[in-house]
This record gives C-alpha cells, sequence and structure tokens, in this order.
C-alpha cells in the first residue's frame, strides 16, 4: 500500500486517491439508483405504449399519443438543460440542487423516457404467434405482460438496460459538472478547472472502466438468458 501511494505521488501528484474512492462511489451510486429508477418508469410507460398502440391489445390513441409526445420531448431535450429545468422540482423533492441525490431526478426522467422507447421496440419484436395462443389459453392482461410480453422480450430489455445504463454513466458526469459531485464533479472542479489533468485523466479512466464493466455484465447476462 505505501508503494502504491509512493507511486501516485511520484506520477499523479494531484490525485487524492481519498477522494478518488469517494467519487466513484458517488457516480455508481447515482448511476445504479437512478438506473433501477429508470428501469421501472421505463418498462411501465414502455408496456402502455405497446398495449395502447394502433391495432394493438388496448388500443388508445389518445393515451399513446399523449404518452409517446411526453417521451419525445423529454427524450429531445439535451440533459444539462433538462437539469436546470428541473431545478425546481429537485429542489421540493430533494430539498437541494447540489449533490448526489439532486441529480437523481433528471437522471431517471431523462433514462427513463429513454429505456421506454427501447422497451416498447422490445415488444414489438416479440412472436404474435406466442401472444395469440396465450391470449386464446384465456390469458387476461397481467398475465400477459408478466408471463408472455416480459419474459419474451427479457434480452432485448436486458440490451437496452445496458445501453441506458451506459448513458446514465455519462449523464451523472455531466451532472457533476454543475455541482452534483461523482467523477464527473471530479474531472471538471478539481483537474480541469486547476489544470491537474492527471486528475482528468484517471478520473476518465475510471468512468471508462465502469463503463466496460457494465457492457461486460450486460452482455454477459443477455447471452446467458437468450434462447435463440
Amino acid at each position: 500500500m505505501d508503494e502504491i501511494q509512493h507511486w501516485v505521488k511520484d506520477y499523479l501528484p494531484h490525485l487524492k486517491l481519498n477522494v478518488l474512492g469517494e467519487e466513484t462511489l458517488n457516480t455508481l451510486y447515482m448511476t445504479f439508483v437512478s438506473g433501477a429508477l429508470s428501469c421501472v418508469l421505463g418498462i411501465f410507460i414502455g408496456v402502455t405504449l405497446f398495449l395502447t398502440a394502433k391495432e394493438s391489445y388496448k388500443e388508445n390513441l389518445i393515451i399513446y399519443r399523449i404518452l409517446s409526445f411526453i417521451v419525445n420531448i423529454f427524450r429531445a431535450v439535451p440533459f444539462i438543460i433538462l437539469i436546470i429545468l428541473l431545478f425546481p422540482v429537485t429542489k421540493w423533492i430533494v430539498g437541494t440542487i447540489l449533490g448526489v441525490n439532486a441529480a437523481l431526478p433528471a437522471l431517471v426522467i431523462s433514462a427513463g423516457a429513454f429505456y421506454a422507447r427501447l422497451v416498447e421496440l422490445a415488444l414489438r419484436e416479440v412472436d404474435k404467434g406466442v401472444i395469440e395462443a396465450s391470449q386464446s389459453m384465456g390469458a387476461n392482461l397481467s398475465t400477459l405482460i408478466f408471463k408472455v410480453l416480459l419474459p419474451e422480450s427479457s434480452p432485448a430489455l436486458i440490451s437496452g438496460l445496458t445501453v441506458t445504463l451506459i448513458s446514465l454513466v455519462g449523464g451523472t458526469a455531466v451532472a457533476g459538472a454543475i455541482g452534483a459531485g461523482g467523477l464527473g464533479n471530479l474531472a471538471y472542479l478539481e483537474g480541469f478547472q486547476r489544470s491537474h489533468l492527471d486528475v482528468v485523466w484517471v478520473a476518465t479512466l475510471v468512468i471508462l472502466l465502469i463503463v466496460l464493466c457494465i457492457q461486460l455484465i450486460g452482455d454477459g447476462v443477455v447471452r446467458s438468458i437468450d434462447k435463440r
């Protein structure tokens, strides 16, 4: 451990390992908490979009168009602008616009809208013959959703969630640059603004490692559950 500290001091003079560890945990916290909430929100919205679409099982074009419009709006707004627009909501929910928890509302809304579209697309790929067979056997709506649609589309859902989590890592970096904490905060405030390029490079490397781990785990899960 002493050798590592000496090496860091010699080659990364501005990097503090305890700060790096803390901000890495903050990034992981923001990514996976917002990822879990975005997954629930995205599945709910995506399933609703699928069911209410034209010629679908619970066709309701009014609900579909309103929900689709809202999803498109939140997908189109750049994330850094969305954070600013949601400051009042964030302040009301969290009590502050700074810190890791303050980043969660914007992350969840942005990623939830993104994932909802991926869920809708995944459900459209489910074999209609399987759906019709379950309906002919008397499956009700909840059975259709939880026993047919979601299990049959699970590989695509996991792939979409992997992409969503990776985009959330990027979102935490943006949020960190305006006071949310995490590796983005470390790279921008402690690194870039103070011209400590060693801090910028290390923070970037850790972010890349997180993204790589998410991708590898996601691909592994998809391979294990894909029956095709």
